[in-house]
């Protein structure tokens, strides 16, 4: 199995103080027998000045709050503070005071500054406290209404120096936010932060909407929507906020997602009693059908490359996955365990396919390796589906239904399945989709 190595100089819990050179490795797959100590005291200011998003010495304590909660949320971390830790002096940002952290074994400090031209300039700084030496500084200026980008680019500094993993918490999540009674649910789009900050509709709920994707460049989201009551894919421009149909066709079209580049739009469509799986350009055109098969093909997912594609077909009798060329060639299937799986969505990493497994009364989320092998279960609720991966291809957003009421939740779990916590949204949520990180 994949391990990682820390750059800390002390062991986690079950194991003894070593030598400041020491490494530590952290089995991330595996999961860890304890989250790493680290300290996140507030961050001063030089000088309290007023700014549209507040003042900078409440905007320290938000900050340090926010790369704490982050770094609590990953499940590689124990972060102390801010609340009821020592301050710091602005002299100490940069020359910690050690003999005050030797609780934790890293330390993550940093300040606000505002600036003559509106701007906030914001440090971040992560030290060894054991080995007494910095890992690592960033520094971020922002307009004051960007401030809590600050604090996830913080955290993901942080995150990415001591796991070595690609960063995730400046990331947005696109999903249906669900009203009213099962049965008659009114749904829109909405857009999230990926702790649940910063929630916005996109759409009012006239019509409904389902299965929302972020195209690669964060401009725009594909989605399926009920228009006229007839099921049709539509594109939604974020800066302009207009739409436009992207299939100019009577037949049924749904499960949309963007290729890798952004160039095409797989979906599935209808016709004759077979679905298909079809691409198209993002920028309009005519479909091109990429599997034949008697039954239901649909739910399209490219490898990260755009040489492959996942999907899901009941070919076989039964709802299975397939991977294919991009070119629709070279059919295979991949999963042969109990139950029906679908859903399928390709890790931005490459190695692993994230799925949902139905199977004695529930529905759960899995993984797979793309040839099928490796398969394991993390999720264990009656109702989890719709998996979308993060940015780093180490943790997954689902939706989880409620037995008997329908009411829908979104969550995430990371690949051990042992860190599974549910994000907030500002009424029911379901379809999640998570957008790369943000440049």
């Amino acid at each position: 199995m994949r391990r990682l190595t820390m750059a800390l100089a002390t062991a986690l819990a079950t194991v003894t103080a070593m030598p400041a050179y020491a490494q530590v490795e952290v089995d991330i797959e595996g999961g860890i027998s304890e989250p790493l100590p680290i300290a996140v005291p507030v961050m001063p200011t030089p000088q309290a000045a007023s700014t549209p998003a507040g003042s900078t010495d409440a905007l320290g304590r938000q900050l340090a709050e926010i790369v704490a909660t982050d770094l609590r949320n990953s499940g590689l971390f124990k972060p102390a503070g801010p609340a009821g830790l020592p301050p710091v002096a602005m002299g100490q940002v940069q020359s910690p005071d050690y003999a005050a952290w030797s609780g934790a074994q890293a330390l993550v400090q940093g300040y606000v500054r505002a600036e003559a031209n509106g701007t906030l300039t914001i440090g971040c700084y992560l030290y060894d406290v054991f080995a007494r030496t910095e890992l690592t500084r960033q520094g971020f200026n922002v307009a004051p209404s960007e401030w809590r980008r600050a604090a996830h680019k913080c955290a993901d500094a942080v995150y990415t120096r001591l796991s070595g993993e690609g960063p995730y918490f400046d990331s947005r999540i696109v999903y249906v936010s669900e009203t009213g009674p099962k049965g008659r649910r009114i749904k829109r789009l909405a857009i999230m932060d990926q702790d649940g900050a910063n929630h916005r509709f996109l759409t009012n709920g006239q019509s409904i909407v389902l299965t929302p994707r972020f195209a690669p460049n964060q401009q725009s989201i594909v989605y399926m929507s009920y228009v006229n009551e007839r099921p049709a894919i539509y594109i939604y421009d974020l800066g302009s906020g207009k739409q436009r149909l992207l299939v100019q066709n009577t037949s049924l079209t749904f499960a949309p997602r963007f290729s890798p580049d952004g160039r095409y739009v797989l979906f599935s469509m209808a016709q004759a009693g077979n679905t298909d799986v079809y691409r198209v350009p993002a920028a309009g055109g005519s479909p091109q059908r990429l599997t034949n098969s008697p039954g239901i093909d649909t739910g399209g997912s490219y490898s990260p490359d755009g040489s492959r594609i996942v999907f899901e077909s009941d070919r076989s009798g039964g709802q299975q996955l397939y991977v294919m060329n991009a070119d629709g060639s070279n059919q295979q299937r991949i999963s042969f365990g109990g139950g029906r799986y679908g859903t399928p969505v390709w890790s931005p990493r490459g190695d692993l396919i994230a799925f949902t497994r139905q199977g004695g009364g529930s529905f759960r989320i899995g993984i797979m390796s793309p040839s099928g092998s490796g398969e394991k279960l993390l999720s264990d609720a009656w109702g989890d589906e719709g998996p979308s991966w993060s940015p780093n291809g180490r943790v997954l957003t689902f939706f989880r239904s409620a037995q008997g009421s329908g009411r829908t939740e979104v969550w995430s779990v990371d690949l051990t399945g042992s860190n599974i916590r549910r994000i907030p949204t500002a009424l029911d949520g379901s379809d999640p989709s998570w957008g790369p990180i943000r440049p």
